[in-house]
């Protein structure tokens, strides 16, 4: 069949208007389509911010129940002083007052600077930081059994976990057997161990 040009200037104007048309359907469905791609982003990420205030939510409340449950005992290791600041002062009140409670014959002390301790065995404090202070001590003994008395002594009411790293006895020269002449010289090192709470938000600012 052929068209005359009469022909193509009848079928002008549907021809312009079913191509527009075509156009304006195209866009339409293009912007349909890129705007329930949107929806479906924006969708999932309303789903992914609320299965995230879901799990705050369930961890505030097992925070809260830790608290409940472990507060007496840490408030116990803070009266301690295991957990805060070195007590040292306490430490060395401790050891005067061992001294003269057990009539041993003085106690010779000297603490080196607090640092950052990882100890090598595993232990897990959370965002706790753990510190220990290296700690001489000299003293005469009478006998062996005096070591003894002195640590099974120095974990008083008020002090922090400690570590005997080790000992070295040595005897007395010309030591006399009498109760109140000491026999042995004993020096020893021991780590004073404490925990630091981990900084606030207001701390880190």
């Amino acid at each position: 069949m052929m068209f005359t040009a009469h022909d193509w200037r009848k079928l002008q104007l549907p021809l312009i208007t079913f191509g527009v048309t075509l156009i304006i359907a195209t866009l339409l469905y293009s912007t349909t389509d890129a705007r329930k791609t949107k929806m479906q982003q924006l969708l999932q990420t309303q789903q992914n911010s609320l299965n995230q205030a879901r799990q705050r939510y369930q961890t505030s409340g097992e925070e809260k129940e830790n608290i409940v449950r472990y507060l007496s005992a840490y408030q116990a290791l803070v009266q301690q002083g295991f957990v805060g600041e070195e007590q040292r002062v306490d430490w060395i009140d401790d050891l005067r007052n061992i001294n003269i409670r057990y009539k041993l014959f003085g106690v010779s002390y000297d603490i080196g600077a607090q640092q950052d301790y990882k100890p090598a065995f595993p232990l897990d404090i959370g965002n706790f930081k753990l510190h220990r202070s290296v700690m001489k001590l000299t003293f005469a003994m009478l006998h062996e059994n005096d070591l003894l008395t002195l640590f099974q002594a120095l974990p008083g009411e008020v002090n922090p976990p400690f570590m005997l790293r080790d000992c070295t006895i040595t005897r007395v020269s010309g030591g006399g057997r009498g109760k109140f002449v000491p026999n042995l010289n004993n020096s020893c090192e021991i780590d004073w161990l404490t925990i630091t709470e981990p900084p606030t938000a207001g701390d880190q600012s």
